[in-house]
């Protein structure tokens, strides 16, 4: 299996407002940026969305380490908070929805193609690759401020 590294970020002014998302995909040294947004979002979509796209760019199965400073979804994964959501019907502990079900399901489906693993990192501080996504998302979050 190919390992790939994903760093991803996304950005949001307001939450919900314009937003911005971005992920920088790197194997063997080679880098692809990619980034978009959406005109109304919030920050956990565009953090999601950021995963997800950086994941659909893959051709084959690969071993992939995602890099994100959000708490959100790292934890959401690594302590199997979305596991126990999507069996107990998309409900939180407390009995109320999750939120961005549809984005959580297609993480989860391109989560069953590749070994994916999370790794949270600090946001806004001297992560080179993190900052490099952050400053992405924020240009694609003002194409739509």
């Amino acid at each position: 299996m190919k390992k790939v590294i994903l760093y991803t970020d996304g950005a949001c002014s307001g939450n919900p407002g314009p937003g911005g998302y971005a992920a920088i995909l790197i194997y063997n040294g080679v880098e692809k940026e990619i980034s978009g947004g959406e005109k109304n979002t919030t920050n956990n979509k565009m953090e999601m969305m950021a995963v997800i796209k950086g994941l659909e760019m893959l051709k084959e199965a690969c071993e992939v380490s995602v890099y994100s400073d959000s708490a959100y979804v790292v934890n959401s994964i690594e302590k199997g908070w979305v596991y126990s959501w999507k069996k107990n019907n998309w409900k939180k502990a407390d009995k109320k929805e999750v939120k961005n079900i549809e984005l959580w399901e297609r993480m989860l489906e391109l989560m069953n193609i590749h070994k994916v693993s999370f790794l949270k990192v600090k946001g806004h501080s001297d992560d080179e690759l993190n900052n490099r996504c952050d400053r992405l998302a924020v240009s694609e979050r003002e194409k739509f401020a």
